[in-house]
């Protein structure tokens, strides 16, 4: 005799709703095109930063040759010349695995000679 409480039916054994989907089950009929994306592996993370990196120090060596050859000046060389400590230092750091941190000094590199050159002009 059923429990009067009970929410399964008295006809016959409980199934489950055939319209309702477990969610915790992954769908083994999926198409190949909703993979999740890749990421990189941590040695590809790290020369993607390394050769970043140094395209940015080539970079502020070109802009420094520029700007040193229009109008010359000692705050410009500083500046340039920080920029490109910073980026040796994220290239160091890209080397030890520190990727993230690599890329705030990148950033912090650029935003210095933005920032200094926007006061020199000023």
């Amino acid at each position: 005799m059923p429990e009067p409480n009970s929410t399964a039916p008295t006809d016959g054994p409980a199934t489950p709703s055939d319209d309702v989907e477990p969610l915790d089950e992954p769908d083994g009929d999926a198409p190949a095109s909703e993979a999740p994306p890749r990421r990189l592996t941590p040695r590809q993370a790290r020369r993607v930063r390394i050769l970043l990196s140094a395209v940015v120090m080539l970079a502020v060596a070109v802009a420094l040759v520029v700007r040193l050859g229009s109008a010359p000046s000692v705050l410009t060389v500083g500046f340039y010349g920080i920029a490109l400590i910073l980026s040796g230092a994220a290239i160091g750091l890209s080397r030890r695995g520190r990727t993230r941190v690599a890329t705030g000094v990148l950033g912090l590199g650029f935003l210095l000679v933005l920032g200094g050159e926007w006061l020199l002009r000023g």
